[in-house]
């Protein structure tokens, strides 16, 4: 897929208020978004844990994550969140597009809402 962004607020769940609203890379190599530290922790953000990531060259890096809500294209998902650079750029995971019944249209270079989002596996009875 070329290069897409698309605008997106991260939110903290304890204080809906603190929200954090700027454009990400919409990243279909990545599972997790990531945020610039510093956004993370001027909407009361605290780190939860670490992660271990495979980085595209292959090195492992461990990160500081966290959970937000994740606001994007009239959709509203929880997700993980790993702590980024100061410089990095903004990330919007396939986790968080796949949660939302989002899918990435690599032909035109856009995101899509689905009809519905998935569920497989699950039966109504």
């Amino acid at each position: 897929m070329g290069i897409t962004r698309i605008d997106v607020k991260i939110r903290n769940p304890a204080e809906p208020d603190r929200v954090w609203e700027g454009r990400c890379l919409v990243d279909t190599g990545a599972i997790d978004c990531l945020i610039p530290r510093q956004h993370l922790e001027a909407i009361g953000l605290a780190p939860k844990g670490t992660r271990t990531y495979g980085l595209a060259d292959g090195s492992p890096v461990t990160m500081d994550i966290t959970t937000a809500d994740i606001e994007f294209m009239d959709e509203i998902v929880g997700g993980t969140i790993v702590y980024g650079a100061a410089n990095a750029e903004p990330l919007l995971g396939v986790t968080a597009m796949e949660s939302a019944g989002v899918e990435v249209d690599p032909h035109n270079q856009t995101l899509n809402k689905l009809p519905e989002v998935r569920l497989r596996g699950f039966r109504f009875r």
